[in-house]
């Protein structure tokens, strides 16, 4: 099979060439605002296109060279080096207005407000250099909520990826958009170490006070959407509103459902039901009038896509408009092959929200009647379904326990087990326990039901056992929204303290017994036990800030 030539730092396909079109651009349906760039001190010297409709954005990223078209629609690029998100890269300024609110460490690193200007004043600089793409946008589809939100950059398909991940602005409010927060987006420029603060050439650097995020130094599109999530994890708490890193979805009765879950865990699969309406795959915030979408597009995990488990998933990846990153495409006919992990495992599809058949169009649901934290336990050893009380609930909240999977963020080559607070620690600006707080709020005052659902490994772990079933996977969803695990009998695990139903409609009883799943019982003892252990290590950091209650509903390591 011939496959795209390589691809350097700013993603492009070499093997197109990378010309540039020199004649005046009078794309479709422009609208530029009347609070411009001038704004944000930036002059270009080249062309700026405003808020293209994708069609135009295709014709922009073909004549630059910046992807291919594959058969059925869908727009194929390439990110280069950067395959995932750079957490290690990510700043946020320390000043006045965050030094008390952001929870300083290792996920939110600090940076000194000279050191952002420095870097905004390259940004600037190379991008005047530049034509740039403009693309308004809103995060929230809750308009008490909202925030608007300004793409810059120097990519025609970055500003389609950004058009489709998040919210469409109207045209009639397109002339009057004036952002909240701006992304200033430059793949192709990085920075200094020695002379700007960071820890490599690549950065993301956030500046609440300023409403500005530097982006460079990678082509991966994920730094732009979880940009935009990591600012609405900041302001929202104030307002009373959870944050979370969750899909959602609605039952035929009106019953919503959210699941947490890092990535590679199941969310956008699960959540994308043909018998439920889905709110959305990945972000959304729990208000006092229910559950918003944060997003107006999908991106979900394309790598071994089924068009037999995942139909509505798999048909995106041949429509107009979806953006594949990464995946292998056969330049004679125009055929994709998303088995082939050439350029990584995490290859993903960006595509609109309502390319899903059954979707909300408002991107709302009501109160939550279940709360589902999903974990790919990589040791194999957690139960595949199981009941948690409330304080069980946020003690796996504040936990976040799951496995990295395979190309989600840069130098991960296969699952390792790792706890995530909130299930998206990578993107919280302050101390979990403001999150969990909220979560334990919401779920008292509404009366949810929680359960802990794992997608990962069963009889044994990574490299002996096998990923769960998503047959099974989906029978326990299915019988967990019917009602009808509510009424089953359950049996408490002797490791972790959870409720393990002991039946589950279309799932054999041995499956939910994760020791019966394993050959070698003693083994699946110490494994459990070396599990408990990780919990307690981890939560210990997390003790100051919670009451008795959650305290004795945490996990502890077998004597």
């Amino acid at each position: 099979m011939s496959r795209p030539g390589p691809a350097g730092a700013n993603g492009r396909f070499f093997s197109f060439g990378t010309c540039r079109s020199t004649a005046p651009v009078t794309p479709s349906g422009p609208v530029a605002s009347r609070f411009g760039l001038d704004t944000l001190g930036l002059q270009t010297r080249g062309k700026e296109f405003w808020n293209l409709v994708p069609a135009s954005l295709y014709e922009e990223a073909i004549r630059r060279g910046e992807g291919m078209v594959a058969e059925g629609g869908p727009l194929v690029v390439l990110t280069g080096e950067h395959t995932g998100r750079s957490p290690n890269d990510k700043f946020i300024v320390r000043d006045a207005s965050t030094e008390n609110e952001v929870d300083w460490g290792n996920v939110n690193r600090p940076l000194t407000a000279e050191h952002f200007d420095r870097v905004h004043e390259k940004v600037l600089r190379h991008l005047s250099e530049r034509d740039v793409f403009v693309a308004d946008c809103y995060g929230g589809a809750d308009p008490a909520y909202r925030l608007r939100v300004r793409v810059v950059t120097e990519h025609a398909w970055h500003a389609l990826f950004a058009r489709t991940m998040f919210i469409r602005v109207p045209f009639a409010d397109q002339a009057d958009f004036q952002p909240d927060f701006t992304i200033l987006h430059a793949p192709t420029l990085t920075a200094n170490p020695k002379t700007d603060g960071t820890r490599s050439g690549t950065f993301i650097l956030m500046n609440f006070a300023k409403r500005l995020v530097l982006i460079g130094g990678t082509s991966y599109a994920g730094e732009i959407k979880k940009s935009v999530f990591s600012i609405l994890n900041y302001l929202l708490p104030p307002k009373g509103v959870l944050p979370m890193h969750c899909s959602a979805n609605i039952g035929p009765k009106g019953d919503t459902a959210i699941f947490f879950g890092l990535s590679g865990t199941g969310k956008t699969t699960l959540s994308a039901d043909s018998a439920r309406t889905l709110i959305g795959d990945d972000e959304h915030g729990w208000a006092d009038n229910g559950v918003f979408n944060f997003e107006g597009g999908c991106y979900a995990k394309v790598i071994k896509l089924s068009p037999a488990a995942e139909p509505e998933i798999y048909a995106t990846t041949r429509m107009f408009g979806t953006v594949l990153e990464n995946t292998v495409l056969e330049h004679a006919t125009r055929t994709l092959d998303l088995d082939d992990p050439l350029y990584t495992e995490n290859t993903r599809a960006c595509y609109p929200v309502d390319y899903i058949p059954n979707m909300a169009r408002d991107g709302r649901g009501g109160h939550p009647q279940n709360v589902i934290m999903l974990t790919a336990d990589a040791f194999g050893v957690l139960p595949p379904v199981s009941q948690l009380t409330a304080e069980q609930a946020m003690y796996h909240f504040l936990s976040g326990y799951t496995a990295r999977v395979a190309g989600t963020e840069k130098g991960v080559k296969e699952p390792q087990a790792t706890f995530s607070a909130c299930f998206g620690g990578p993107f919280m600006a302050r101390h979990p326990s403001v999150y969990a707080k909220l979560l334990g709020e919401k779920i008292a005052r509404h009366g949810a039901k929680c359960w802990l659902v794992n997608t990962g490994w069963s009889g044994g772990g990574y490299g002996v056992g096998e990923r769960m079933k998503i047959a099974y996977t989906r029978a326990m969803i299915r019988a967990i929204l019917e009602g009808k695990l509510s009424t089953a009998p359950f049996a408490t695990h002797p490791n972790f303290g959870v409720r393990v139903p002991e039946a589950c409609p279309d799932v054999p009883a041995d499956v939910l017994n994760p020791k019966n799943t394993w050959r070698d019982k003693a083994a699946y003892d110490a494994a459990a036990r070396e599990v408990a252990k990780r919990f307690e290590t981890n939560f210990a950091k997390f003790e100051p800030f919670v009451d008795g209650k959650i305290k004795a509903a945490a996990i502890r390591a077998a004597a």
